[in-house]
């Protein structure tokens, strides 16, 4: 399969909505589509942080996303990039549009000037892991979350 990558555009709406709550029930996560409204409120305004890229196969049908932001380094002085989602419709994993997304944001990366890419996943989560695993170093932190 040939998977292509590009910014989220407004004619993606109805796909990415789909593939969002797809993430959402993969994590079984509770989201409205209030939520989904406002993330795609998000990626369209250029004063957020959030953007994204979707995956598209030869027939041009988007296949995945993958939800990005830049974030401060102030110990390294630096800026990196945190990856806040990544999903691939089950029926196109193992299309490579997980490695073009990663590969898609490591060039964003290197274009602002970044020092790092960062994300975190689930430890359950093994096929998504498997394919982290070949493109990125685990590291030793340990991540903690303070309820609001």
């Amino acid at each position: 399969m040939t998977v292509s990558i590009r910014p989220v555009e407004d004619r993606d709406k109805k796909s990415w909505n789909s593939l969002y709550e797809g993430y959402s029930i993969f994590y079984k996560v509770t989201q409205t589509q209030d939520m989904r409204d406002q993330v795609w409120l998000w990626l369209h305004d250029s004063m957020h942080e959030t953007c994204g890229f979707v995956a598209e196969d030869e027939h041009g049908e988007v296949i995945g996303l993958a939800h990005y932001r830049q974030f401060a380094r102030p110990l390294a002085a630096a800026t990196g990039g945190f990856l806040d989602d990544l999903f691939v419709d089950p029926a196109a994993r193992g299309s490579g549009a997980a490695d073009a997304l990663i590969q898609a944001l490591k060039d964003e990366g290197v274009r602002k000037g970044w020092t790092v890419i960062r994300w975190i996943t689930a430890e359950d989560n093994y096929r998504a892991r498997g394919v982290y695993d070949k493109l990125a170093a685990q590291t030793k932190w340990v991540t903690y979350d303070i309820k609001l």
